[in-house]
Order: structure tokens, then sequence, then C-alpha cells
């Protein structure tokens, strides 16, 4: 069964790696996709367009529909003149999976100004600007008329979630677009528009050389695994889904359960009171959740 049958997708970053597997997978279920990708290096640099070519020659060669979009997302202009690709297109849009990210990882203290620029740039700017131009292209959508039945996928990830060393701008990022992703579900449900997050853990190009992984290992970080979840996301099947991040990898999805609220402590004006309330409440609390503990996150 194609889930996606006649829906309109976006996919950024869609020439490697995840986006590139969401963009195949969507088209495999009937979506007509606009791949966009600026083809640069995974530090951001650089630009090639042969990587999103070849993604539309493979969807057009199974029999799908697809253009390439080679437009910067996180330029305010270049984000609408996506969103205006896909309609021009396609004559519409259904689906936007925010995917295009880079890496420039540094421990904090030797990060520089323009690292952690780009990376928030591109990451969080990268995820906001088309988002809102989808966003006012559906309200305008609905206040025709027009039924919307829509979807932002976000990219979210474990180091945003669980706070990974040498990834200070990229956790940062990860960490805001999670947020994002749950404040702008509620904003744009009225609209009919539903916006998850997913939090990754695939072989890319962003993730060789970390470490040796086994063959079984290598299979359950196969970008299909995770593309499969963007999938269904996307349909119609999921429309009472939203303000969720999902972990997914080959071993399993998950939701990932945002901060809750822990012990208590009276408050006090005079902060010579508080050492021993402090101590008390942190020593009751949760260990923080974290890459390094987590033997499910480590298999």
């Amino acid at each position: 069964m194609k889930l996606c049958e006649g829906r309109i997708a976006i996919v950024t970053g869609a020439g490697r790696g995840l986006g590139r597997a969401h963009a195949l997978m969507l088209a495999r279920h009937g979506a007509r996709v606009v791949v966009n990708d600026l083809g640069s290096a995974a530090d951001g640099t650089g630009d090639d367009v042969t990587p999103a070519e070849e993604v539309v020659a493979e969807i057009r060669a199974a029999g799908g529909e697809a253009v390439i979009d080679t437009h910067n997302v996180a330029n305010w202009e270049g984000a609408k003149a996506l969103v205006d690709a896909a309609v021009n297109a396609f004559g519409g849009l259904d689906i936007v999976v925010n995917n295009a990210g880079i890496l420039r990882d540094r421990m904090l203290i030797n990060m520089t100004e323009q690292e952690w620029d780009a990376v928030i740039n591109v990451h969080l700017k990268g995820t906001f600007a088309p988002t809102h131009h989808a966003a006012n292209y559906w309200r305008q959508q609905q206040k025709a008329g027009k039924k919307v039945d829509a979807r932002v996928i976000n990219t979210s990830s474990h180091s945003g979630l669980f706070c990974n060393m040498g990834q200070a701008n990229y956790a940062a990022a990860k960490a805001g677009i999670a947020s994002f992703s749950l404040v702008a579900a509620r904003e744009l449900q009225r609209y009919g528009v539903t916006v998850n997050a997913i939090a990754p853990r695939a072989e890319t190009r962003m993730t060789q050389g970390l470490r040796e992984w086994t063959p079984e290992q290598l299979e359950r970080r196969d970008p299909e695994w995770i593309a499969a979840l963007v999938t269904w996301l996307a349909s119609a099947e999921a429309a009472g889904i939203s303000g969720r991040v999902f972990e997914a990898w080959g071993y399993g999805y998950t939701v990932a359960e945002s901060w809750q609220h822990g012990p208590i402590t009276a408050a006090s004006k005079d902060p010579s009171e508080l050492g021993p309330q402090i101590e008390q409440i942190v020593r009751f609390a949760r260990r923080n959740a974290g890459i390094d503990r987590d033997t499910w996150l480590d298999l």
C-alpha cells in the first residue's frame, strides 16, 4: 500500500544520507518530491548539485515524480522560494521534512564564533524558515476553505536530547529543534498541520569514522529504518500524532519524553537558607539521561 499517494513533499538535505532515504521512501509511497540540497560537504562548505540530481533521476527511473531545488533553507528568501517551487511544480504542498544539517564539532573552549553561528544557522534557522513559509501557505489554504492535512517532520538528534560532549553547537541547535517542534505543533494544529521530530541514529557521512560497527549494528543503522517512520508520519494515517519527538533506528522507535517536573522545595528570598534545601531536591532527583549512560542507546 502506498501511504503518501498524491501527496507533495519537500525534503531538505535530500542529496545524501538520511535526506536521500526520506526522499526515495516518500516517492516509493506515491509522494511527489522536491529534492532540496546545496550539495555541500558535511561541514557545510562547497556545493555540488550532482547528489540531488542523482536522487531525482532515481525517483524518476522508478516511475515517480521529483524535481531538484538548490535554495539555501537557512536563507529567508531561499526558504520561501523552496516552498514556492513545490507549489509551482506540483500544484501544492503537504509535507515538509526538515533534514538539512552540518557538523562543526569542537570542545566549547576551542569553538570559534563562526563554527557556532554556522551550525545554529543551518539547523535552527534552516528548520524555522521553511516551516514558517510552509505554514503561511497552509494558513492561506485553510482560510480559502480548502482542507489542509499537512505534516512537518523535523530532525533533532540524540546529541540534542542527551548532550554529547564536543558538540555544544550541534546539541544546542538540535535541542532547540525539539522544543521548536512542540511549540509549532501547538500553534499549527488549528490549520490542520501536525508537527513532529525525529532523533535518528544512522550511519551516514556525518557519523562515519566515529567508531567501529559490526555488520549487524551497521544494518540497524541503515537510514531506511528512519525513512520508514518519516514516511508514516507524513501520511494521512498519522493525522492524530503531533508534538512528539521519536528516537529512531533499526533497534526500534521510542517516544522521547520531554522535561518533567522533579522534586520541589520551598522558595526563599534569603540565599543563605537555600543550601540544604537545594542539596536535598538534587539528591532525590533522577540523574540526567545521557548517551554514555543509556545502554539501549549504546547498542
